[in-house]
């Protein structure tokens, strides 16, 4: 066997010189990346402390925006999340300084979606009237609106930098900077939110400043000089439009997939706030619990698609496939058992995400419960769904998956949540048979979807219909 596939990460040699998945060597990998993903929860978890400790109603409207707003930064912001995909190709094909290149034109792009953000950040009133949110919720929930669109294009610029080190394996250096933006985060949460009385609005603005924090983090050791030297990441700062034009091919559909799950959960959890304080509260608090869940298995999926994008990169498709299958069954055992665990560890941690001192915060906790065992299924089959999209992504195959997204999110998962949650005559249409389950219904159709999901991008994989697609970077 040659030197050169000896040399391909996550593979080891077995006693008959076969290739084998070095289960220790992808375990180094995936645990940065772990890591990584579990103090993003923490970011996410944090907003959510701090709010809570404004009143249910807050952490309702937190709810109200929340998935929006991670729709509309995903959604124009595709390009960025491609950085790693077309970084782990370069790196395993060994074009270095098309791996810096991929990385400027994803901040580029980041830069020319600041007038769309600024747009989206003025217009949030006419976006969620639709829904018939509480007018107080409303307001609450658009103080934070506002802030957190007018940050997109830095969450854009922070996924680029941050995709670059993802891409040629060097996670570790993402984790320092997630940790660096996740404790700056808290800091800033609580000097603008209580100290300077800036409310809600101030946890949106303490999350840009620290977003910002973390650009300049990852700038500056991405024009370091053992990157300058390798990848010449300082000569390769030319936007070039073929490049921009190919990278938004990978990047957009991306984006969509990602988009449209996610803007199925934000109706979901819209539903949820319509229902009510106590639905609405109960549903963003599991949400971010279970974040602790899926965060982490992120991680490992996120070692997938370096790991996969390498391999397509140095044209070893049968490897790629070998190493896929190895980080989707990890994935799924760990999704499994964690969301068992943190289902039975419930009633001791949901008491800290509200006041005790509101008479409605023991049924938001009571609530809560409940909703955190079907969660626990639904973790289960978002391991397939996670890990399955994540090592299609490192291979390129991005378009179809995300057209099964978009068809079981808008055919099937928002349809029956509207259903399964709503009583007669009071969700958003009627024209669909209404069973009035609350948040109960509406999280078994999250679980139902997510089954479908997660076992369709897994046949896909399986199908190597990947392998038949050319390479984005040759």
């Amino acid at each position: 066997m040659d030197e050169h596939i000896k040399l391909l990460p996550g593979m080891r040699l077995s006693s008959s010189g076969r290739p084998r998945l070095d289960y220790p060597a992808v375990a180094a990998l995936a645990f940065p990346f772990m890591v990584n993903s579990a103090v993003q929860a923490v970011l996410n978890a944090t907003d959510t402390w701090f709010i809570g400790r404004m009143s249910p109603a807050a952490t309702s409207a937190i709810g109200a925006v929340y998935w929006p707003i991670l729709v509309c930064v995903v959604l124009f912001g595709g390009i960025g999340l491609s950085v790693q995909t077309s970084v782990a190709q370069a790196y395993g094909g060994r074009r270095y300084t098309r791996a810096s290149q991929a990385t400027w034109t994803a901040l580029w792009a980041s830069l020319f979606t600041t007038p769309l953000f600024v747009l989206l950040s003025l217009t949030g009133m006419s976006i969620f009237a639709p829904f018939d949110i509480p007018d107080d919720t409303l307001r609450l929930a658009l103080q934070y609106w506002q802030p957190r669109m007018l940050g997109g294009p830095l969450g854009i610029a922070l996924w680029s930098l941050l995709g670059f080190f993802n891409g040629v394996g060097r996670p570790m250096i993402t984790l320092w900077v997630t940790v660096t933006v996740a404790v700056t985060n808290a800091l800033l949460n609580q000097l603008f939110m209580f100290d300077w009385g800036m409310g809600i609005a101030g946890s949106g603005w303490a999350t840009d400043a620290a977003q910002l924090i973390g650009v300049a983090a990852a700038a500056v050791l991405f024009l370091g000089k053992a990157t300058r030297q390798r990848y010449a990441s300082h000569l390769t700062t030319r936007l070039h439009w073929r490049a921009l034009l190919r990278q938004f091919n990978l990047g957009f559909p991306m984006g969509l997939l990602i988009a449209a799950d996610i803007l199925g959960f934000a109706l979901f959890q819209l539903m949820q706030v319509r229902l009510g304080t106590i639905d609405g509260a109960s549903t963003q608090i599991v949400m971010m619990l279970t974040s602790f869940c899926y965060m982490p298995a992120v991680g490992i999926a996120m070692a997938g698609t370096t790991l996969v994008g390498q391999a397509i990169g140095a044209h070893r498709r049968d490897w790629a496939f070998k190493v896929g299958n190895g980080i989707i069954w990890i994935s799924v055992l760990y999704m499994g058992v964690i969301g068992v665990l943190i289902a039975l560890i419930g009633p001791w941690i949901l008491p800290f995400f509200a006041n005790s001192a509101d008479p409605q915060a023991a049924r938001v906790v009571a609530r809560a419960s409940v909703l955190l065992w079907i969660a626990a299924g639904y973790q289960l089959f978002d391991g397939f769904n996670i890990s399955s999209g994540a090592c299609l992504r490192g291979a390129g195959d991005v378009r179809l998956p995300a057209i099964m997204v978009l068809a079981l999110s808008w055919l099937l998962f928002v349809p029956l949540a509207h259903s399964l949650s709503f009583a007669p005559g009071s969700g958003w249409v009627n024209w669909l048979p209404q069973y009035g389950l609350g948040a109960i219904g509406g999280w078994f159709a999250a679980l139902t979807y997510v089954c479908c999901l997660g076992l369709m991008l897994y046949l896909r994989w399986w199908s190597r219909a990947w392998a038949r697609i050319t390479l984005p970077l040759n």
